[in-house]
């Protein structure tokens, strides 16, 4: 299964852009990128944009059923599981909106629309205290941003429409309209090579900041989850960097530069046997040898040389 032929195609040209730059910052090569997409039974990518474009025409029904395969191939993505609360919410089904809600609350607890949209569910639902919760964790939020945040305006708001739903409590039943705008499609392949640019420049934060956009406008792309876990893991958040990385081999699973990083990543947190395994997937999978295991291999020996 094919995996936007132009994202692979743009980011192999940023990445071979700026080849020394980036083995530098990573400690590895640019398998994440540069690498060919991976057989996969299932791409969640189209049925993503099905939903993104009939979440925008209204369609909400539609949005809802792509939405719901999505989350049954990854079932992690916070993105998606917002997207089809947020779907169920604006036709008024706020029980069935709940639970995926809930599940990107927790897989991005900073998500702002999905704590005030599963905070006013529950009102609608009559479950006060439930709402309480999302509404106190909005305000220690907003606290902690200080008005100084980007998500600043976002949070005021998001606290003024919890409150007033609560307050109004469970006898309006009336549809809520998603407050969502999906960036276009035809955004991610500029978003995803700005971000490319901004990791050769070992700017982590900012292009973790560009990934997630990538990550809105495109769903689940395995290449834009392996640059995720490759900069939080940069940035030694390991357990995130994880996650992204199994989320991007769940959707596929010979994809060489998440193999390669994510053995990187077992290497940093002293698993040799775990990074081991992923060479020999690496090993299989490049037949004659490929960039990634050569990367691979050199880190498990620098490894033994250091521990020896």
């Amino acid at each position: 299964m094919r995996y936007r032929s132009s994202l692979a195609m743009l980011a192999a040209c940023a990445i071979f852009a700026t080849p020394l730059a980036f083995a530098a910052g990573s400690g590895g090569g640019g398998g994440g990128a540069s690498a060919p997409p991976s057989q996969s039974s299932y791409d969640p990518t189209v049925d993503y944009k099905k939903g993104a474009d009939a979440f925008a025409s209204g369609k909400y029904d539609e949005a809802a059923k792509a939405f719901k395969k999505v989350v049954s191939a990854v079932p992690k993505n916070p993105q998606a599981n917002y997207l089809l609360g947020a779907s169920y919410m604006a036709q008024g089904d706020f029980s069935r909106a709940v639970k995926p809600l809930e599940t990107a609350v927790r897989y991005d607890e900073k998500m702002v629309d999905a704590r005030r949209d599963l905070g006013i569910s529950q009102a609608r639902l009559g479950k006060a205290e439930k709402a309480d919760e999302q509404l106190g964790a909005l305000k220690a939020m907003q606290e902690g941003c200080a008005g100084t945040c980007a998500d600043s305006a976002k949070l005021a708001d998001a606290v003024a429409k919890l409150e007033a739903a609560i307050a109004a409590g469970p006898q309006v039943q009336s549809a809520v309209e998603p407050e969502v705008r999906l960036a276009a499609a035809d955004t991610l392949d500029a978003t995803y090579v700005a971000a490319v640019s901004l990791i050769n420049e070992h700017r982590y934060e900012a292009a973790i900041a560009r990934l997630d956009a990538a990550l809105w406008a495109a769903g689940p792309h395995p290449d834009v989850l392996t640059y995720l876990g490759f900069a939080n893991r940069k940035l030694k958040r390991y357990d995130a960097a994880e996650t992204y990385y199994r989320e991007a081999l769940a959707i596929a699973p010979a994809h060489r530069g998440a193999l390669e990083y994510y053995g990187e990543l077992k290497l940093e947190r002293g698993d040799v046997a775990g990074a081991r395994a992923h060479l020999a997937k690496l090993e299989t999978i490049c037949g004659f040898g490929c960039h990634e295991v050569d990367e691979l291999r050199r880190w498990i020996a620098a490894g033994r040389a250091s521990a020896s």
